[in-house]
C-alpha cells in the first residue's frame, strides 16, 4: 500500500515537472528597441508613405488596396494589431507612444488595428460615452505618431458587447446583448451611431481631423465579430438557450411573409412546426444548433436578411459621416450561411486561429498539434470564405503559445497569405511589440497566449512576415480556383457547415474565395456551386487538363504533398514540412530534417530539433548575388517556471515567469552560392554582436541559437566573393 502511494506520488511530481533546465537558455537583454541601421530595422528597406490624400487607399479596378495615386499599384499591407487593455498596459502616454510608432515601423508594420478602444474609453465609467479623458488624449495621440511613421489604421466601431453604457467592470467578457441588438432594432443601432460620432466624428487634436475623414483610417469594422449565429453560440452559456429569445418575433414575421400561411409552413417544414403557429407568432427557434432540418436553413435565410439589411444600415451610417474608406462587417465565422450575408461587401474580412485558447486559468488546454499536419486547415478555411476579386482583410490569426509547433506560422500565414493574394495579414496580440521585458502589467509578466510581444518565437515570425508578405518576396498565384454560389440555394440544413475540408485544400496550389455563378468566366476551372461529389483531385485533373498546373509538380492533395502553382511554396504534410524558395527569401519549417533540405542558395544538412529557418536578402537584390543576409532560426521559448498537468504539457498549471527561456538548437548549414559567408549573432534588439563562425561555399557548419551573448532568434550573414 505505501510502495503504491509513493509511485502515485512520483507519477504526480513528473505531471508537473517544469521545463527541463538544460534544454532552455534565458534570454538576457531587457530592452527590445530595435536599434537604428540594424538588420531589424526594416525602415529602410520597405518603402515610407506620407500618408495624405494622394497616398489614402483605395479599391482598384482589380479588386486589391492601392494608393489614389498610384491605383495600379497593389499594397500589401502587415497588421498591428493593437488591443491595448488596462492588463497590457493600456495606450501609452505620449512619449511611449513616439517610441512605440517608430519601433512598429521599425519592425515592418504599416497599418495598425484598434481593437476594445471603447471599452479602454469605458473603463471604470459611470455614465453611457463618458469616455475616460486621459485614455482619449492618448488614444488621440498615438494614432496621430503612427500616421506620422506611415502607419494606417483599422479600427473596429465597436469590439465589447457593453458598447459605452456605463456601470459595467466585464467589458472584456462576451456578455451583454449589444451586438445582436444593434442589428435588429433602433435602441441598439443608435447605441452603436452615438459611439461613431462620439468618437470617430470629433476632430482629433494631434491630426488636425475627425479620424472619419482622415486618409490613414483604411478599413471600419462596424462591430468586431457580430455574425447573429456566431453570438448566440459564444453567448448559450449565458443566455441558456441556443438563440437569442429577441429574435423569434421577427423570425416569425419573416417566416408569415415568406409561407402566408400554417399550412405552406407545414408543408415544408414537416414535423417542426408542431412547436409552435404563425398564426399567433409563436414558431419556435431551434433548441439545439446542431439541428439539421428545413427550420434551420430557413433561419439562415432569416440571418441573411437581417445580417445584410444592418450592413447597408451601418455603412449608409458611415458614408452619411465622411467615411470613404472600407467597411467591413462579419469579421468572422466561415460559414456557408455568413459567405451569403458578405456578398454585398466591397470586401470581406475573417478571424482564425490553430489551437485556439479562450483562458489563462489553470487546467486550460491545447491541442499541441502541427498545423502542417492538417495541411493548413485554420488558413485554407478562411481563404475560402473569402470572395474573389475583392480585398481580403485578416483581422485576427494566430497559431498560439505555448503549442511548440507555432514556429510554423512564421512562414506558413505570411506565405500562404501571399500565394492567394491576400491584402492586409494581422496576427492578434495585446500588441506586437514590448519596448522591454518587465513591464509591471498583467498580462507582461510572461508569455500568454495573445503576447505575442514577449515571445521570441513570434516575433521572429513577425520579421519573416515583414519580408515574405509585405516587401513581396513571396508572389500571388496566377491562378484562380473560383467556388461557385448560386445566391441561397446552396444553403445545408446545418447552421455551422463550411465549405468541405477537402476542397479547401485547393487553396495549397493557387487562391481560392467565393464568386458569384453569373460572373464565371467560360472556360475557368471552378467548383460546382452543388459541392456534393466534387473532389480535389478531380479539379486537379481538369486545371492539369487545361494547362493551368504542371503535370509533373506534384499536387497530391489527398496526402498533403504539394508544391504550389508557382513553384514557391511546398507542403508535406506527412512530415510536418513547409518550405518557400523564391530569389528573396528562402525557409523551411520543420519537424525533423531528416537527410537534408536543399532550398537553393542555403541548405539545411541536420537539426537536433524542430522549428523554423530562413534566409532573406537584406540588400535588396536576389540571395545569389546578395551581401547582406538576415538568417533566422527559432526553435521554441517559454517561461521559467511553468509547469504543466499532463506528460505532454498540452494542460497548463502555470504560466511560469520571467526571463523569457529559449530552447537550445544546434543546425547544420551549408551556403551553396560562390563566395565566404560570415555569421553574426543578432540580439534581440538588432545589436550584432561578433561573428561565431565563417563558412566557404559548399562547407558545413554547425549554427546554435546558443551565443555568447545569450540565446537569439536572429543572425546576420555578410558575404565576400
Amino acid at each position: 500500500m505505501k510502495k503504491s502511494l509513493l509511485w502515485s506520488l512520483v507519477a504526480s511530481l513528473l505531471l508537473i515537472r517544469p521545463a527541463y533546465a538544460e534544454e532552455w537558455l534565458a534570454v538576457r537583454e531587457t530592452s527590445l528597441e530595435v536599434q537604428a541601421g540594424s538588420p531589424l530595422d526594416f525602415s529602410s528597406i520597405l518603402p515610407e508613405t506620407k500618408i495624405d490624400e494622394n497616398t489614402r487607399i483605395v479599391i482598384n479596378p482589380a479588386g486589391k488596396l492601392a494608393m489614389a495615386n498610384d491605383a495600379t499599384k497593389p499594397q500589401r499591407f502587415l497588421c498591428a494589431s493593437l488591443a491595448l487593455s488596462p492588463a497590457s498596459g493600456g495606450f501609452p502616454d505620449h512619449d511611449a507612444a513616439d517610441r512605440y510608432a517608430l519601433q512598429l515601423k521599425r519592425h515592418g508594420y504599416n497599418i495598425a488595428r484598434f481593437h476594445y478602444v471603447d471599452a479602454a474609453l469605458m473603463a471604470d465609467r459611470g455614465k453611457d460615452f463618458d469616455f475616460d479623458p486621459q485614455v482619449l488624449d492618448r488614444v488621440h495621440y498615438f494614432m496621430a505618431a503612427l500616421k506620422r511613421n506611415g502607419i494606417y489604421w483599422i479600427m473596429d466601431g465597436l469590439s465589447s458587447t457593453r458598447g459605452a453604457y456605463g456601470g459595467y467592470d466585464d467589458r472584456w467578457d462576451l456578455k451583454g446583448d449589444l451586438k445582436v441588438d444593434a442589428q435588429i432594432g433602433d435602441e441598439g443601432f443608435n447605441h452603436w451611431l452615438t459611439f461613431q460620432k462620439a468618437f470617430f466624428s470629433k476632430v482629433n487634436p494631434y491630426t488636425g481631423i475627425a479620424p472619419i475623414r482622415d486618409p490613414a483610417l483604411v478599413a471600419i469594422v462596424p462591430f468586431n465579430e457580430n455574425g447573429l449565429e456566431f453570438d448566440s453560440m459564444v453567448q448559450e452559456g449565458v443566455r441558456g438557450s441556443a438563440f437569442q429569445k429577441q429574435l423569434r418575433p421577427l423570425f416569425n414575421d419573416w417566416l408569415l411573409k415568406k409561407y402566408g400561411s400554417d399550412d405552406a409552413l407545414k408543408q415544408k417544414w414537416g414535423w417542426w412546426t408542431k412547436e409552435g403557429s404563425l398564426e399567433d407568432r409563436s414558431v419556435a427557434l431551434p433548441t439545439n444548433r446542431n439541428e439539421r432540418s428545413e427550420r434551420t436553413r430557413d433561419l439562415q435565410s432569416f440571418f441573411i436578411d437581417v445580417e445584410q439589411n444592418a450592413t447597408r444600415r451601418m455603412t449608409k451610417a458611415l458614408r452619411d459621416l465622411g467615411f470613404r474608406g472600407i467597411v467591413l462587417p462579419y469579421n468572422n465565422w466561415p460559414t456557408i450561411q455568413t459567405g451569403i450575408s458578405r456578398s454585398i461587401q466591397d470586401a470581406v474580412a475573417m478571424n482564425t486561429y490553430h489551437d485556439w485558447v479562450g483562458s489563462y486559468e489553470p487546467g486550460t488546454s491545447i491541442e499541441g498539434k502541427s498545423s502542417l499536419e492538417d495541411g493548413l486547415r485554420y488558413l485554407r478555411t478562411v481563404g475560402a470564405a473569402r470572395w474573389l476579386g475583392r480585398p481580403f482583410v485578416i483581422t485576427e490569426y494566430d497559431h498560439l503559445f505555448w503549442n511548440a509547433y507555432r514556429y510554423e506560422a512564421g512562414l506558413a500565414a505570411p506565405a500562404f497569405a501571399a500565394l492567394q493574394g491576400w491584402d492586409v495579414l494581422c496576427r492578434h496580440a495585446h500588441g506586437p511589440i514590448v519596448l522591454a521585458y518587465g513591464e509591471d502589467f498583467k498580462f507582461k509578466k510572461q508569455i500568454l497566449p495573445y503576447t505575442i510581444a514577449l515571445d521570441p518565437v513570434a516575433r521572429a515570425g513577425e520579421t519573416l512576415s515583414a519580408l515574405v508578405f509585405r516587401r513581396g518576396d513571396a508572389k500571388s498565384a496566377p491562378l484562380d480556383i473560383p467556388f461557385l454560389v448560386d445566391g441561397q440555394k446552396g444553403l445545408p440544413q446545418g447552421v455551422n457547415d463550411m465549405e468541405p475540408e477537402l476542397l479547401t485544400r485547393l487553396g495549397l496550389l493557387g487562391a481560392i474565395g467565393l464568386q458569384s455563378i453569373a460572373e464565371a468566366k467560360p472556360g475557368v476551372v471552378a467548383v460546382d456551386p452543388a459541392r456534393e461529389g466534387e473532389t480535389p483531385m478531380a479539379i486537379v485533373a481538369e486545371l492539369k487538363q487545361a494547362g493551368r498546373l504542371d503535370p509533373s509538380s506534384p499536387s497530391d492533395l489527398d496526402n498533403g504533398n504539394v508544391v504550389s502553382q508557382a513553384g514557391e511554396l511546398q507542403l508535406d504534410a506527412a512530415a510536418k514540412a513547409l518550405a518557400l524558395r523564391t530569389s528573396m527569401t528562402e525557409a523551411v519549417a520543420f519537424d525533423k530534417v531528416g537527410d537534408g533540405v536543399e532550398l537553393g542558395t542555403i541548405s539545411v544538412k541536420k537539426a537536433d530539433g524542430r522549428g523554423l529557418l530562413s534566409l532573406s536578402s537584406l540588400d535588396g537584390v536576389p540571395l545569389g548575388q546578395s551581401k547582406r543576409q538576415l538568417l533566422i532560426l527559432a526553435s521554441d521559448a517559454r517561461n521559467s517556471g511553468m509547469r504543466f498537468r499532463d506528460a505532454d504539457q498540452h494542460v497548463i498549471e502555470n504560466f511560469g515567469h520571467l526571463p523569457v527561456l529559449i530552447r537550445r538548437m544546434t543546425v547544420g548549414i551549408r551556403f551553396e552560392g560562390p563566395g565566404t559567408f560570415k555569421v553574426s549573432p543578432v540580439g534581440l534588439d538588432g545589436r550584432v554582436r561578433p561573428p561565431v563562425a565563417t563558412a566557404k561555399s559548399g562547407e558545413t557548419i554547425q549554427l546554435s541559437n546558443d551565443t555568447p551573448n545569450g540565446p537569439t532568434t536572429y543572425f546576420l550573414v555578410e558575404r565576400a566573393e
